[in-house]
């Protein structure tokens, strides 16, 4: 004898949003949700400029590095653990340590790497180097 049973999807959507959220606060399971910025690469005539968005960081929790024609930029994005008198129904925002690494053009002084950090936006400079910047030449009519 079969039986039928009534399909509730709100009902299956919500034990899904409990136990994912139960997971990534510290209970069994995925722990925290692996995340990567985006990141823009532009180059200008005079440098490469990498804008890599990270809403919700603290330049202190950002870290640039260039070593052997790498740059690497990393951090972590901190999860609210305490979560006390607060119901979450869904829990979409991404956390946890991140690394993204992106090799450079030789033609590049990897010296002169300036980055600011400001509302949520990391902008990075690599100045190319200034003998392969092109040159004008003058050309005389006679």
């Amino acid at each position: 004898m079969n039986t039928l049973s009534i399909w509730n999807p709100i009902h299956d959507m919500d034990e899904l949003f409990h136990n994912r959220l139960a997971s990534v606060l510290g209970g069994k399971g995925l722990g925290s949700v692996t995340w990567s910025p985006v990141v823009d690469i532009e180059e200008t005539k005079n440098d490469y400029v990498i804008r890599a968005e990270l809403p919700g960081l603290d330049k202190d929790k950002v870290k640039v590095v260039v070593e052997d024609g790498i740059l690497t930029l990393s951090g972590e994005r901190d999860l609210e653990r305490k979560v006390e008198g607060k119901t979450f129904h869904h829990v979409e925002r991404s956390h946890g340590s991140f690394s993204r690494s992106f090799t450079l053009p030789e033609a590049v002084n990897s010296e002169s790497v300036e980055a600011k950090f400001r509302d949520g936006l990391l902008e990075i400079h690599v100045k190319k180097l200034e003998e392969l910047l092109p040159k004008a030449i003058e050309v005389r009519v006679e």
